[in-house]
């Protein structure tokens, strides 16, 4: 690939483009200037880089580099050549490069591989669990990556480019030639300018070409399961029921304590909604706290706090609005307080009752406080608010007597421990590879195991038991706490293994697994197998030990008694979301029908709504005297957006209409960076009705077109938008 050299000419040139952008105040001014960016940089050769396998420093060929999502190898003068091509640099493990996943998928919503542009991403690994290939197929699988992946397990590619984090994004022109760069997340208006023009520059040059190429998703070779990618579990003490996080599947399971599916809320598609069980939209959640009838769910990619309430069988969000924040204060009510990736959840007090969230995202320990409350250090806070508790949001292994110094590397698991003598949080720290704890009374932030003591060094990882830092983990994405033992037990994730501490004498070691990846049961615990086990919690009075088993689809139990594991059974699933399947799922057409010519087409007045805002289309029809609905036929509506198809990503475009007779709500979150100031949506109905006397069939529709203007300055509270007609 390139050497560095030509990464720093690269970079003095892009450098002088960045700082013009700085300055221009319109969008053609940006475009101008990208197109005489574009045009500089085709005249120099030098930035021409060799194809794959004709690495300058390594022998790189493209048999030995492993590729997901294709045929067989691509290469950059064959099947990318006349391509823009974006190469994501990224490791599985990384939040910041989770971040990215959405905006590299919109890009691939606008302009497809037939358009000129192909996204392949680059898995360039941080930990060596990282490097093998069934893992990341595991998480093409879970991120949902549809475009070509190259597993560079020995960092050649990376090498050879001289990236130097994660996650880092090369543009490449037609002929393989180094166009931008662009370090770390949030340059999503960048990405999109700089493909935007290039795809545009190349097109005016007949440098693209429009064939295809031979995708081939990994996900079409897999049989269904009922788990996939369950992230955490939680129980109930009290009626020993059981919370999962079905996290590939977008839901939250309810199971007795045999494994009876009491309630699934959400999936089996990401979406974000509020409101009934049946209608409720989860977007990858991941940690789950329950107690009694409510449910607390860490809805992680929707980057929300949600509140299931199984008695009144009502979802509602507790905090976020929905897309990523970058605030690492907070302080302001739950539901105007912007968050990120949280990825655990578990309930506590601080004077009253208290949500402690592991926010991934930012490196944090945030509190919803559910009750006025205060916390160690801080000030009075009043019920709702949401505010960070510890964490400087610098990504490091960094222990501090003050909270707010401390520093943290991608917590993803919190345990409880409220009595004396802990009176503590515990976290699992992934990136760092250690167990850390956050005193309840005085806000210190201590180390427990794993890792070592310089506090910038997040690659000490490995699988050695021992105390202190003589221990070592890899990425540990769980925790629990046994009150009865005292005991820490510890989904050590990549190195496939449960591990047990104890925080009185620091002392850390395997409790169960092999090692190896793999799904067995084996004799007893050492002899099991796990597959990159994400969550645990301790069951039964702490007889038993429940396992998200991540990568194997499935629940472990693991007997505290007699040292065996078994399968956990997830059977049925309640009668009730059968029903609400067939009547809200299954009855829109997967094709939707041509509107009639008589269909009225309504233009709405434009609405001003703010970016990040949310809005709600209240669609109100009524139809005329003595006439209903047609059960055998059932209606319903489609949301389009032609040509802003980004403002409907992650959204529900589809629904039945089951009672004509209410408004229906269909909720939408305008993104924090809009592609376009003035898109315009487009909501069609068709109703299927009949005369309720003589039999008299009909199909009626209608068209609302809805402009929208997007400012750039968020706004608190949502938009309601009442679109109305009578047939």
């Amino acid at each position: 690939m390139a050497s560095y050299s030509k990464l720093t000419d690269l970079f003095s040139i892009q450098s002088q483009l960045d700082y013009a952008l700085e300055d221009a105040t319109t969008q053609e001014e940006k475009e101008n200037l990208v197109h005489q960016y574009l045009n500089k940089i085709d005249e120099n050769e030098d930035l021409n880089i060799p194809d794959f396998e004709e690495g300058t420093s390594v022998n790189v060929l493209s048999s030995e580099l492993e590729w997901l999502n294709t045929d067989g190898p691509l290469s950059l003068r064959k099947e990318l050549s006349g391509k823009v091509v974006v190469l994501d640099f990224f490791t599985y493990c990384c939040i910041n490069c989770m971040h990215l996943l959405p905006d590299l998928h919109q890009l691939e919503q606008r302009y497809t591989i037939e358009d000129g542009l192909v996204v392949v991403g680059v898995h360039s690994a941080k930990f060596p669990n990282e490097k093998v290939l069934q893992n990341v197929c595991s998480a093409v699988l879970r991120y949902n990556i549809t475009h070509p992946v190259v597993n560079d397990g020995d960092a050649h590619l990376w090498q050879e480019l001289e990236v130097s984090c994660w996650p880092t994004l090369v543009l490449l022109g037609p002929r393989g030639n180094l166009l931008f760069s662009l370090v770390g997340e949030g340059h999503r208006e960048q990405l999109f300018l700089f493909t935007t023009a290039a795809l545009k520059h190349y097109r005016e040059k007949g440098l693209l070409k429009d064939h295809s190429l031979r995708i081939k998703l990994y996900r079409d070779s897999l049989p269904p399961s009922i788990l996939f990618f369950p992230g955490k579990i939680a129980m109930d003490p009290s009626s020993k029921r059981l919370a999962i996080a079905d996290t590939g599947h977008h839901r939250i399971l309810v199971v007795s304590s045999t494994g009876q599916v009491l309630h699934s809320v959400g999936g089996h598609s990401s979406g974000r909604r509020d409101g009934d069980l049946s209608e409720a939209r989860f977007c990858s959640p991941q940690g789950v706290f329950i107690k009694g009838d409510t449910v607390y769910v860490a809805d992680t990619e929707n980057h929300l706090i949600r509140k299931i309430d199984l008695l009144e069988g009502k979802v509602s969000t507790l905090a976020g609005i929905g897309v990523q924040g970058t605030d690492k204060e907070g302080g302001a009510p739950g539901s105007q307080q912007p968050i990120s990736s949280p990825w655990d959840v578990t309930l506590g007090n601080a004077g009253g009752d208290v949500l402690w969230i592991a926010m991934a995202g930012t490196h944090q320990i945030w509190a919803l406080f559910l009750e006025d409350g205060k916390l160690p250090k801080g000030s009075e806070s009043k019920k709702g608010t949401c505010v960070r508790f510890a964490g400087s949001g610098n990504e490091e292994n960094r222990n501090n007597a003050y909270p707010h110094k401390a520093g943290l590397a991608q917590p993803s698991g919190l345990a409880l421990a409220p009595m004396e003598p802990w009176e503590c949080l515990f976290i699992a720290d992934s990136e760092s590879s250690t167990i850390r704890s956050l005193s309840l009374k005085d806000g210190a932030v201590k180390h427990v195991v794993g890792g070592e003591r310089d506090p910038l060094n997040l690659f000490a990882f490995g699988d050695v038991d021992g105390k202190g830092v003589d221990a070592k983990l890899q990425h540990p994405l769980g925790v629990s706490w046994d009150e009865g033992r005292s005991l820490l037990y510890v989904a050590d994730s990549y190195n496939h293994k449960i591990k047990v501490v104890d925080p009185k004498t620091k002392h850390c070691k395997v409790l169960a697994g092999s090692g190896d990846a793999g799904n067995d049961l084996g004799q007893g615990f050492l002899e099991s197998s796990f597959n990159e086990p994400g969550g645990l919690c301790v069951g039964d009075g702490g007889k038993l030990l429940y396992v998200a088993d991540t990568n194997n689809h499935c629940i472990k139990v693991l007997d505290l008694e007699t040292k065996t594991v078994s399968l956990f059974p997830v059977v049925g699933e309640p009668q009730v979301d059968t029903i609400l399947k067939t009547t809200t799922n299954a009855a829109v057409p997967k094709k939707l029908p041509k509107l009639p010519r008589s269909a009225p087409v309504l233009t709405m007045p434009s609405i001003n709504v703010s970016s990040g805002q949310s809005v709600t289309l209240l669609l109100k029809l009524a139809l005329p005297t003595r006439t209903k609905l047609t059960e055998e036929a059932p209606s319903f509506w489609s949301l389009s957006a032609e040509g802003n198809d980004w403002l409907l990503e992650g959204q529900d475009v589809t629904g039945n209409i089951g009672d004509i007779s209410k408004p229906i709500s269909i909720l939408l979150s305008i993104p924090a960076v809009p592609l376009a100031p003035n898109p315009t949506l487009t909501l069609d109905a068709w109703v299927y009705c009949c005369l309720c006397e003589g039999g008299v069939c009909m199909m009626k529709a209608v068209s609302f077109k809805q402009p929208l203007m997007i400012g750039p300055t968020p706004q608190e509270g949502s938009v309601t938008i009442a679109l109305e007609h009578d047939f």
